[in-house]
């Protein structure tokens, strides 16, 4: 999808963190059930690869956090991985839920309509594969929808490799601060958004996207005053892990 075709923004305002934020086992299907129960109609996940190139939803670089394995997720096979529990670490009620796949993620989403922002979270030095497998994956996947999913990184390695691979999918920088040279690498990736931690958003950067032709969404946004601070701006996305903040707003 070309800058041009992006001049009509088409996604949602309210965008489910991880599927339901923290009210389920993040990066699960359980997890995007419960925020489109909710009244959500686009989600943000977290994409990396299986050490045999398979597209699964983690945010981490290890499994402790939010599966029942351990250790580094560089050298596990699918097979394995889809072996764990990713739900138990939650609570009882989602344990057993697996770990999961874009391409089953897709499935529910063009199912029902859903928009996906897809960050893609590569381990260390597996940068540049990732951001290739996951824009290809997604090319393929949404090659008849209307509307493809955003594609993000706070690695440009990652966001080049996309690019390079899938030009015509749309790319935003994740922001987490304003490092030297970050607008001039958002412009050589042809980005059409920024993904900022809400607390840098501001009227001078609103205007400074405004100039370079950049919708700005923001990360995470959990309190209501600061929503309708982010809307007042201009703000196109507000990424939350608080399912009932549209509401609220």
């Amino acid at each position: 999808m070309s800058q041009a075709a992006l001049n009509d923004w088409p996604y949602p305002l309210w965008i489910g963190h991880r599927g339901a934020g923290k009210d389920a086992p993040e990066n699960t299907l359980a997890a995007f059930r419960l925020g489109w129960a909710a009244g959500y109609r686009m989600f943000e996940c977290d994409v990396k690869l299986s050490a045999d190139g398979v597209p699964y939803l983690l945010h981490d670089a290890t499994l402790d956090r939010t599966t029942s394995g351990s250790g580094s997720v560089e050298h596990k096979a699918w097979a394995e991985l889809v072996q764990m529990d990713a739900g138990g670490w939650h609570s009882a009620e989602y344990a057993g839920e697996r770990l999961l796949r874009l391409d089953e993620l897709a499935a529910w989403c063009l199912e029902r309509g859903a928009y996906l922002n897809i960050e893609i979270k590569p381990v260390h030095s597996h940068e540049a594969s990732t951001g290739t497998s996951v824009a290809l994956a997604a090319q393929a996947l949404w090659a008849q929808a209307p509307v493809p999913p955003l594609l993000s990184s706070f690695q440009p390695h990652a966001l080049q490799a996309a690019q390079q691979a899938a030009p015509d999918l749309p790319r935003a920088l994740l922001l987490d601060r304003f490092w030297p040279g970050w607008e001039a690498v958002a412009q050589q990736l042809a980005c059409v958004a920024l993904v900022c931690h809400h607390p840098l958003i501001d009227e001078a950067l609103m205007r400074n996207a405004q100039a370079h032709g950049w919708r700005v969404l923001s990360y995470t946004v959990n309190d209501a005053a600061e929503a309708r601070r982010l809307q007042r701006l201009g703000v196109e996305g507000l990424i939350t892990d608080h399912m009932n903040l549209l509401n609220l707003v």
